[in-house]
């Protein structure tokens, strides 16, 4: 219970300005969008950084980002196209300024799916994908040393520089997902990833968030797989309502999904009555 009695909790620190920045509104096809990933600007730096799939890289760039400012990057899950380029990104890392510890954040383990922890070892490792930068997992790096922050599949929070992070587990088929609520300057903005919402915990999480980030994936009519993976229209409306959001973005638009969006909207708005955004790479959204 106080776990989320303080998440709840806004955290009143003052910020100039906080802004929601869509990096990559795609997903894991072929297409002018780039995969999933997100920052979030304080006073016109970008401190926090959500999902890392194929393109965001370049995309960080174009948005004028420096990694030196992260205070955290989180992974709702380690599909490829949430994750591909986490490796891109602390390799460029070595030729910043950056010298502080940078805290990844992620989940635990299940099934083909490593926990955080056992990801990054994988990949920086000295038996790993890329064993010759395995300094970073250390104090002693070149660069700055990463360090996996793992969050179990219940409520949890934690605290990182001005920010309040909440996460909770949410249904994703087999795959190991969580949601994050970030909190900062009284602000709440809250990241879906890839969740079919079939419980409430999303609901919960995201109750009176500011910005709910919410991935359109699949139209309607899904087969039953897909909807194991992913959350209908009709869902997301419910969930957004539920919660009582101001403002639902969506994301993670696929292929699939291009000629149904307008079917999807009237599905949404059988609930939900809020302000709904169609992402698009680059989009900045201030929080208010």
């Amino acid at each position: 219970m106080k776990i989320l009695i303080t998440l709840f909790l806004p955290l009143f620190i003052y910020a100039q300005t906080i802004t929601l920045q869509i990096l990559g509104s795609g997903g894991p096809e072929f297409s002018k969008r780039a995969s999933s990933s997100y920052l979030i600007w304080v006073d016109g730096k970008a401190k926090a950084m959500v999902d890392a799939g194929g393109g965001a890289f370049t995309r960080f760039a174009e948005a004028g980002a420096k990694i030196e400012d992260l205070e955290f990057l989180a992974l709702t899950h380690l599909h490829i196209d949430h994750s591909a380029d986490l490796p891109a990104f602390m390799k460029a890392g070595f030729f910043s300024k950056r010298t502080k510890m940078l805290p990844i954040l992620g989940t635990t383990a299940k099934g083909d799916f490593p926990s955080i922890d056992d990801f990054l070892i994988r990949l920086f490792g000295k038996n790993g994908a890329y064993a010759y930068m395995n300094d970073i997992l250390t104090p002693q790096s070149d660069s700055f040393e990463i360090k996996a922050v793992n969050f179990g599949q219940g409520f949890n929070s934690q605290n990182f520089g001005d920010f309040i992070v909440g996460t909770v587990g949410v249904n994703h088929g087999s795959i190991p997902a969580i949601a994050y609520c970030i909190n900062i300057g009284g602000k709440k903005i809250v990241f879906a990833g890839d969740t079919s919402a079939q419980s409430d915990n999303l609901e919960t999480l995201a109750h009176h968030a500011d910005y709910l980030i919410v991935h359109h994936a699949i139209p309607e009519h899904s087969g039953a797989y897909a909807k194991r993976l992913h959350i209908t229209p009709t869902r997301i409306g419910e969930v957004a309502a539920k919660a009582g959001v101001k403002h639902l973005v969506l994301s993670h638009r696929m292929k699939r999904t291009y000629d149904s969006e307008a079917e999807s909207l009237k599905r949404i708005r059988e609930n939900y009555k809020g302000e709904i955004i169609w992402a698009e790479d680059l989009m900045k959204l201030e929080v208010k």
